[in-house]
């Protein structure tokens, strides 16, 4: 059975998170009554995530090193770590040194229930580790290539654990050629128990109807949708019973895909893409 090897602190797991910094994803999304920019949106969910996950991996002593994880943009003319602060510059990173460094931490309003049926505003600590960037084209496969480097040198250091996922966050067609071949090759790197995954959102500004882990292209409405979820991987067993449990109609070959995102699309996204086998 692949993609069951255990993950601990001796076999570590490992997230790349490939986030589109092209100036279009200053455009709004809207998700409910508010609308921001989708730069904004990706980047709260990514720094929620790591929240998330730190407290996921934390026990008495601190945050345990069950996970690496790198946070690589790309945009004008760049492709390298988003990071901000004390992690600026850096890519695979222990969750430990992650939920010890982030650049800051803000006070944010959050609604609870009020324990009468009703809502209330309470403050919250949000830490931000990467802030929200738009400039310029796409280099989609510049930045493919960049996590197939990690990639690669993580197989190699890791050859019998968890294969890395690797998530792209991206609302545009590639700026910097066909991405395919840049994809094959990066999920053509395995460990013994699979794989290398990769999964894409796309966040698309022409419209249409959500389409959230499909086992195949149709009702997606264009020929770069189509490219991402060539692109994608099929979901792991462990990944589509808990997409299963979340009212997601899944199958055996249902992918790593989800078009049109809004906010809690984009958050359950991430959490099904980094829902690992069990922690020791």
């Amino acid at each position: 059975m692949p993609y069951t090897a255990e993950i601990s602190r001796t076999n570590p797991g490992c997230f790349i998170f490939l986030v589109d910094q092209s100036a279009s994803m200053s455009d709004p999304m809207t998700s409910g009554e508010v609308s921001r920019q989708r730069a904004e949106v990706v980047s709260d969910a990514i720094n929620r995530l790591l929240t998330e996950l730190s407290v996921k991996c934390a026990k008495e002593e601190g945050v345990r090193d069950y996970f690496h994880v790198a946070v690589i943009g790309y945009g004008h003319n760049h492709v390298g770590s988003a990071f901000q602060g004390a992690l600026a510059g850096r890519d695979l990173v222990p969750l430990s040194e992650v939920a010890n460094n982030p650049a800051r931490v803000e006070s944010r309003t959050k609604k609870v229930p009020d324990g009468a049926g009703g809502l209330v505003e309470t403050a919250v600590q949000f830490p931000v580790w990467m802030d929200p960037v738009t400039n310029g084209g796409t280099p989609m496969t510049r930045a493919l290539g960049y996590a197939d480097s990690l990639v690669a040198n993580w197989v190699e250091a890791h050859p019998g654990g968890f294969p890395p996922i690797v998530l792209n966050l991206t609302d545009g067609e590639s700026t910097d050629g066909d991405p395919t071949s840049a994809a094959i090759g990066l999920a053509s790197h395995a460990t013994a128990d699979g794989a290398v995954l990769l999964f894409n959102l796309h966040v698309s500004g022409s419209g249409g109807t959500p389409v959230t882990f499909p086992d195949s292209e149709e009702g997606l409405p264009d020929t770069y949708a189509r490219l991402l979820f060539q692109m994608s991987s099929v979901l792991p067993s462990h990944m589509r019973s808990y997409a299963a449990s979340q009212g997601h109609r899944v199958s055996e070959t249902t992918r790593g895909f989800v078009y049109n995102a809004d906010i809690v699309n984009i958050v359950e996204f991430l959490d099904i893409g980094t829902r690992a086998t069990e922690l020791r």
